[in-house]
């Protein structure tokens, strides 16, 4: 066996025989997916009870985790996705958004300097008016023929946002009608309000919908802002926060000590752009305006002046400083009420609560006592305290039914003892009387057009106008309102008779009889010819007018103690409202003059202008050395408005003028 091992090799061999259970693959390896369930299902049968169940608690767990996780993720792409489709709606729309509705009257500008005084100025080509618009927006008997842009200076983005964020409020609350800082709710009722004092809502500077373009600021309109400039220049140099500049003696005069010019102006200046003055003027009022101090003042004139001025401030700027300052004043005002008539006393003692009649008489002006009204029903409708409407309201109702009227004129004394007129049968629509016509109008269109009794007492007093006053001169043949003595006319017009062309214009575009236009047109051609015909340019504080022709005699006659001038606002305030219903140009060529004969004779060159005593001598006219407050708070600002072309400055569907020259929201929008 060695011998054949070495010699040959020896070979082994293993036979292995497959049956037929393993050759289809029964317990050996296969890769078909039959194969894999046995094998998978055959592990899985080996694996304990326990084992089992701590996979199937994964496996369970896994899939609660994975259905959160898509939740989330769902919920997180779908917003990404819409703020993405958002974004790209937003960018198509905001261009034409700026476009068509801007801000209309931001915060004043500080001048630029590169530009001297004047605010920034851009022509751009007009907007095409909207097609569906009552009343001045669309200038219905004649549109004004110049209509371009201004170029706002507020930052893009801001005005953006700020749009962006009146539409959302559009739609989650009903509409708010605003105009540059008013709100005006559209079913404000004209009912009293609720003695429950409630916060006041704080007027929107912005509302898309009522927004456009504002005019740019035309020439014209620059030579009154540098009118106000010097003016101001003159009251800040001389007399910072007392009532009244003198700017010859470069010094002041007081009347109750509360700034009566600073206040009066405030909204002049918002409404001119004017903003580094108004915030120093608005320090003052936060600083050092203090209505607690022993001082008599008048109810008239610190309701027009002082609450009027508040108020519009307030509503123009939304800063709620002047809303408190005027329930201040307010509050302080309201011991003139109680007298055994309610018929108010003339003078208040804001600091120790005292009210009184004049020395000399228990009476007080017609005028007076029903020319207070806007201002404290608007001060009742902001505060939600009725008090302050209720004590004007009842004033209006007494007068309404009292007797002594001759066809709906008032005669001009009251007296606050027995509530009757005193001083019978004298007849005027000038001092005493004026603004008691103005505001019967006025008061119904604030209020909605809902108090018939305010509507027919001012008819009834049109009506008696023409029949008893109106009269003809010669040789022009000018209308003119006269006066009525115990049965004998009078050819004597105040110079603030010159409001009446106004307010007829503004009733007839609130739909009263079509010729109180006509009437408004002879009239303020009248006044106009007040001035015209005086040797500077200006008109006296009263005219006689010629009723019998003679040679060498004009329309108007002069009496020496008339012939003063105390840079009066009526007529630039009716040439306002005659522009604005009509879009006649005459109208401003007028004031241009006016406003041309006012720097020439009145301007003081160290700062202000100056009532004059003689507008009969163009070489000397006397200067007073008084600047009044209502030359910037109704002179020029009813200038800087006659200039120009925007119906929206101011709208008069929105705001009503008080007797100051103080806009006051409409309650319902016309």
């Amino acid at each position: 066996s060695g011998a054949a091992a070495a010699g040959s090799p020896r070979r082994d061999f293993i036979s292995v025989t497959l049956g037929p259970e393993e050759a289809v693959g029964v317990g050996g390896y296969n890769n078909s997916k039959a194969w894999r369930r046995r094998s998978c299902w055959r592990k899985w049968k080996q694996l304990s009870r326990l084992q089992r169940s701590v996979i199937l608690f994964l496996f369970a767990f896994l899939a609660v985790c994975g259905a959160i996780s898509y939740t989330s993720m769902g919920e997180t792409w779908k917003s990404i996705t819409n703020k993405s489709l958002d974004d790209q709606r937003t960018e198509q729309q905001i261009p034409r958004l700026k476009l068509a509705n801007p801000v209309v009257l931001p915060a004043p500008q500080k001048a630029d300097a590169n530009h001297g005084d004047y605010p920034e100025l851009s022509l751009q080509k007009p907007p095409k008016p909207p097609h569906v618009r009552r009343g001045p927006s669309n200038l219905q008997i004649k549109a004004p023929r110049r209509d371009t842009r201004l170029k706002t200076r507020h930052d893009t983005m801001r005005a953006v946002e700020e749009l962006v964020e009146a539409h959302k409020v559009e739609k989650t609350e009903k509409s708010i009608i605003s105009w540059r800082g008013a709100v005006i709710e559209p079913d404000q009722s004209t009912e009293p309000p609720s003695s429950k004092i409630t916060e006041p809502e704080k007027p929107s500077s912005v509302e898309a919908e009522d927004q456009k373009e504002p005019v740019p600021i035309n020439e014209r309109q620059l030579a009154v802002i540098e009118a106000f400039r010097h003016a101001w220049k003159g009251y800040k140099d001389f007399a910072w926060g007392h009532d009244e500049l003198k700017p010859l003696s470069k010094s002041y005069s007081e009347w109750f000590g509360l700034g009566l010019t600073l206040i009066d102006a405030l909204d002049t200046m918002w409404i001119l752009g004017l903003k580094e003055e108004f915030d120093e003027a608005r320090k003052w009022v936060a600083n050092d305006l203090v209505f607690d101090k022993n001082v008599d003042v008048n109810l008239f004139e610190s309701t027009i002046r002082i609450l009027g001025g508040l108020l519009s401030t307030y509503h123009l700027s939304g800063d709620s400083l002047f809303l408190e300052k005027a329930k201040d004043i307010g509050n302080r005002l309201m011991p003139a009420f109680k007298t055994p008539s309610k018929i108010p006393y003339s003078d208040v003692n804001i600091g120790r609560g005292t009210a009184h009649p004049p020395r000399w008489t228990s009476d007080s002006t017609v005028a007076e006592v029903t020319s207070i009204q806007l201002e404290f029903r608007e001060l009742s409708r902001l505060t939600g305290d009725e008090k302050f409407r209720k004590a004007v309201d009842e004033v209006m109702k007494h007068v309404h039914i009292l007797s002594g009227k001759n066809d709906g004129l008032v005669p001009m004394f009251i007296n606050t003892n027995s509530g009757q007129f005193t001083h019978l049968g004298v007849y005027t629509l000038g001092a005493r009387a004026d603004s008691y016509y103005e505001y019967l109008l006025k008061q119904w269109i604030q209020g909605g057009k809902k108090e018939n009794e305010l509507l027919e007492d001012y008819v009834r007093a049109i009506e008696g106008v023409k029949k008893h006053l109106l009269q003809r001169s010669e040789p022009k043949k000018l209308t003119f309102v006269g006066e009525l003595a115990h049965g004998h006319f009078s050819a004597k017009m105040d110079h603030l008779v010159c409001f009446l062309p106004g307010t007829l214009a503004l009733g007839a575009h609130n739909g009263l009889a079509a010729d109180h236009m006509k009437l408004a047109e002879t009239l303020i051609e009248t006044c106009y010819q007040m001035y015209a015909q005086v040797e500077t340019g200006l008109s006296p504080e009263i005219v006689h007018f010629n009723l019998h022709a003679q040679k060498g005699h004009k329309d108007v006659e002069i009496k020496p103690a008339d012939r003063h001038n105390l840079l009066r606002p009526e007529t630039v305030e009716s040439l306002f409202y005659m522009y604005r219903f009509t879009g006649d140009k005459k109208y401003q060529d007028w004031g241009w003059e006016i406003l041309q004969n006012f720097n020439r004779y009145t301007r003081v060159p160290t700062g202000g202008y100056t009532s004059i005593n003689n507008v009969q001598n163009p070489s000397n006219p006397e200067p007073r050395d008084k600047m009044e407050s209502f030359f910037l708070g109704e002179t020029l600002k009813y200038m800087f408005l006659l200039f120009s072309d925007d119906i929206d400055l101011i709208n008069l569907d929105r705001y009503i003028f008080n007797t100051e020259a103080h806009p006051l929201p409409i309650w319902v929008p016309a």
